[in-house]
């Protein structure tokens, strides 16, 4: 009996006009009212979950919020911290200073703030072309700062480094970004246009064992819905993951179902004919 599900945000709970459906917010709204606990698990930061998590009243419904790709989860019930675990000073500094060499827009998180080295570079070639920096600063409610030198500004603990490009540059770049990092760090796309680094033994399996824990919960009782390779772990860990049909290859290769694409309404999908909720 599913007792958990765990949700990747982008691409896989929204759609691609970064909507939850309708279809898909009343089949998760039965599945509360079954008692099932939701859990939102995403590489936003936490504000940048507080609309979601507040379209499906997840606060009324003991849901969490994982956030940071897995470095922060708070029980929105209580309102604590679950726990909260912070990317080493050190490693912040060599990362940002590294990714000098390549063009891509390193963005931090400092309070109301999203720090980048320039608002006004903020182009990335997806879709048709966006501004990058709205986007992530917009979803997430916050203010915009410049730093010129980022690896000289961060001098506190931060949970993650994100950095957007195009897609075509990171494929073709993104393996000598992570090079130096890859032993002590996870280095990971959690969209196409955007490459993050984290703690090393940060991710989202991680926290939803954690997040088993906290409950009392066993594998087989938690589902885990995702569509890119920072959804893996969660996926591997769930009794039964679910890959999106818009998900990477990897990430379909190591889910147990595969589902409509989130614009399709494919939560909807393996809920009726996976997962049998509704």
């Amino acid at each position: 009996m599913i007792k958990l599900i765990a949700f990747d945000i982008d691409g896989t709970l929204n759609n691609s006009n970064h909507e939850i459906s309708i279809k898909t917010k009343e089949v998760i709204m039965e599945a509360q009212r079954k008692g099932i606990i939701v859990v939102l698990a995403s590489g936003r930061p936490e504000s940048g979950l507080v609309d979601s998590a507040r379209a499906l009243d997840l606060k009324n419904n003991r849901g969490v919020l994982i956030s940071y790709n897995g470095s922060k989860a708070i029980d929105l019930e209580s309102g604590c911290e679950i726990y909260n675990e912070f990317l080493d000073i050190h490693d912040a500094k060599a990362v940002l200073e590294h990714m000098k060499k390549f063009n891509v827009k390193p963005m931090i998180y400092d309070g109301e703030y999203i720090v980048v080295n320039n608002v006004y570079d903020n182009y990335v070639n997806y879709n048709g072309g966006f501004n990058v920096i709205e986007f992530e600063a917009r979803q997430g409610h916050y203010l915009l700062k410049e730093a010129r030198d980022m690896t000289q500004y961060v001098d506190f603990p931060i949970n993650k480094i994100l950095t957007a490009g195009d897609p075509e540059y990171l494929e073709a770049h993104y393996k000598e970004m992570m090079e130096p990092f890859k032993d002590r760090l996870n280095c990971t796309f959690t969209a196409r246009f955007y490459f993050e680094f984290m703690r090393k033994d940060i991710n989202k399996g991680k926290a939803l064992a954690k997040i088993a824990e906290f409950f009392g919960f066993e594998r087989d009782e938690i589902a885990a819905f995702g569509d890119a390779s920072n959804d893996i772990e969660m996926l591997e860990y769930a009794g039964h993951g679910v890959a999106m049909g818009n998900a990477f290859d990897s990430v379909k290769e190591v889910a147990d179902y595969v589902t409509l694409s989130n614009d399709e309404d494919g939560i909807v999908h393996a809920f009726k004919n996976y997962l049998h909720i509704i």
